[in-house]
């Protein structure tokens, strides 16, 4: 996927206000239309100022593209940061007019279906009979697995984008005391009562909904409700068994590991995953480690298994080679 530099589409820089944004984008509109222009690439250049316009126009897509920075190059290969749109608040309005069925996998990737951008429903705000109350926002948010599994009393700090009188925009930020509940999943959601955007003529505030996403962890992977986690053996301990102590997220538990036990084999901890009427599982996956062959003696005891243990891990191999 290729980056895409808005600001270089519509040729504008990127202090622009939004009214040099919207003089720049009649401009270039004019000139490229495919139903009078006599240029070339009319059409694709058409697509292009569009998809660059609906994401410069609206301060909630901008503010969150000027947040990947200025170090990308149109056309340079392109992934989007973990979790880079979390801490964002915003209405999530959506397209906001252009088909945008026509623009870029860049395009669609941030700011498509899916993402915090593509809207989420009406907005009581704008229209229908609860015409004044203020507007719903929506924000993502990176949790700790341990707050999940124990509930927790967090500060958190989300940015808004704000229009200064100028037309540009910038990031405002703002704190908030949230309380994490137990058991609480990725993809669920908090709602914040009367903090989202504010009504009008006395009318009550929209909430805010927070959703939730995990921090990476340094030894557990969250699947749902279940957890994972790789238990480095030594070949011994895979080959005659152990008892070893393993972590979970309520502390140290000992697990039996049993004999002639392979390298991806599975093991599971019933209700050790995330807390819930029906909690999930921790799933503890074998992974066999070799000792380095780094001094005579290991060599030595290397060389004693190859000669005296009869065994071929490829042996399979042959089975399948013969009926082929």
């Amino acid at each position: 996927m290729e980056f895409k530099d808005y600001y270089a589409s519509l040729g504008v820089a990127k202090d622009a206000t939004a009214d040099e944004i919207k003089r720049a984008y009649r401009k270039l509109a004019r000139k490229y239309h495919p139903d009078v222009s006599k240029e070339p690439d009319a059409e694709a250049r058409f697509k292009e100022i569009n998809e660059a316009n609906e994401v410069l126009k609206d301060p909630e897509k901008r503010a969150a593209y000027d947040q990947l920075g200025s170090q990308w190059r149109s056309g340079q290969e392109f992934r989007p940061p973990p979790d880079w749109d979390a801490g964002f608040e915003f209405s999530g309005g959506g397209p906001t007019g252009a088909d945008a069925h026509q623009f870029s996998d860049f395009f669609e990737t941030l700011f498509g279906m899916g993402s915090p951008f593509a809207g989420h429903g009406a907005h009581p705000g704008r229209h229908g009979r609860h015409a004044l109350r203020g507007e719903d926002h929506h924000a993502k948010i990176l949790i700790s697995l341990e707050d999940s599994f124990s509930g927790a009393q967090r500060s958190i700090q989300l940015q808004a984008p704000a229009v200064d009188a100028h037309g540009r925009v910038s990031l405002r930020p703002r704190t908030l005391n949230l309380r994490i509940p137990k058991g609480i999943g990725a993809g669920q959601k908090i709602r914040l009562a009367g903090q989202g955007g504010p009504g009008g003529s006395g009318a009550t505030a929209g909430d805010l909904y927070l959703e939730i996403e995990f921090e990476p962890h340094r030894l557990f992977q969250v699947e749902g409700r279940d957890l994972y986690l790789s238990l480095p053996l030594a070949p011994w301990e895979a080959a005659l068994g152990a008892r070893v102590q393993v972590p979970t997220p309520a502390g140290r538990v000992e697990v039996k590991v049993p004999a002639d036990a392979q390298s991806g084999q599975k093991l599971r901890l019933k209700g050790r995953g995330l807390p819930a009427q029906q909690p999930g599982d921790l799933f503890i996956i074998l992974k066999l480690v070799n000792p380095p062959a780094s001094d005579a003696r290991a060599r030595e005891l290397y060389q004693r298994m190859a000669d005296e243990v009869r065994f071929d891990p490829r042996s399979a191999w042959e089975s399948t080679d013969a009926k082929n």
